[in-house]
């Protein structure tokens, strides 16, 4: 594990990454999900892909990546655009898990891996909506402490930050921003995924143009399980 510090939009930013198979002339960058660290990036693909210079990384917030700011998924790309030329590296492919396969397709590269992609907007449960109506009532009568009552219990252990930068990425539409990706794009999705549903993987693929789609039995980290099938689907 290493650490890189990186200026952007003067904001001093210090990201830990890891390369595997530093050897090798081209290489995958893998970007983990929201709540989730580099870790498990390379517990899935670190025995595969052998042949590629592996580049992991927690991006800000997560894992061993200090975040004392508020950011958008523009900024997490532009973050990751600096930290790449910082270390003079060209990725050739780059996976992206949930979030992170929305940074992953705002990076725009040759070849994009999608692992149940964030950035289809889903309808919200009746339960959903009646907790986040009652947290803007209670916003506006100044009681916004008491809206931390309704957060779920991974969201509450947020610092308030990144909790802000939560709310800024969670329910936006990527739909135009994967439709005007041109490059080559594997989507891969897990049939039983409550996080980010079949559908909205089948979606990705009807405005990805050039697309191919794979779905296994399996949850939103169904790539745990089926690294080498995806492995073989690729190669």
């Amino acid at each position: 594990m290493a650490l890189k510090q990186i200026n952007y939009n003067n904001l001093d930013i210090s990201l830990s990454y890891e390369i595997l198979h530093q050897e090798k002339a081209q290489t995958i960058l893998f970007l983990h999900g929201w709540g989730s660290n580099k870790s498990i990036m390379k517990q899935a693909f670190g025995n595969c892909f052998k042949e590629y210079k592996h580049l992991y990384i927690d991006m800000p917030g997560f894992g061993k990546s200090q975040n004392d700011y508020v950011l958008t998924t523009q900024d997490y790309a532009n973050i990751i655009q600096e930290f790449l030329k910082a270390l003079n590296i060209e990725v050739q492919m780059i996976f992206g898990h949930s979030f992170g396969g929305k940074v992953a397709t705002l990076l725009h590269p040759q070849n994009l891996v999608l692992l149940s992609s964030a950035g289809i907007l889903e309808e919200k449960s009746f339960q959903v909506k009646l907790k986040i109506a009652t947290a803007k009532f209670m916003n506006k009568l100044g009681l916004s402490k008491i809206t931390k009552i309704f957060r779920s219990n991974d969201v509450n252990a947020m610092s308030e930050n990144m909790y802000k930068t939560f709310k800024n990425v969670v329910d936006e539409n990527f739909e135009p921003i994967f439709n005007a990706y041109d490059g080559k794009a594997f989507i891969f999705w897990g049939q039983k995924d409550t996080a980010t549903s079949l559908n909205s993987g089948k979606r990705i693929h009807q405005l990805i143009k050039n697309s191919d789609f794979y779905d296994f039995d399996g949850d939103h980290y169904f790539f745990l399980k089926y690294a080498k099938d995806i492995e073989k689907c690729l190669i």
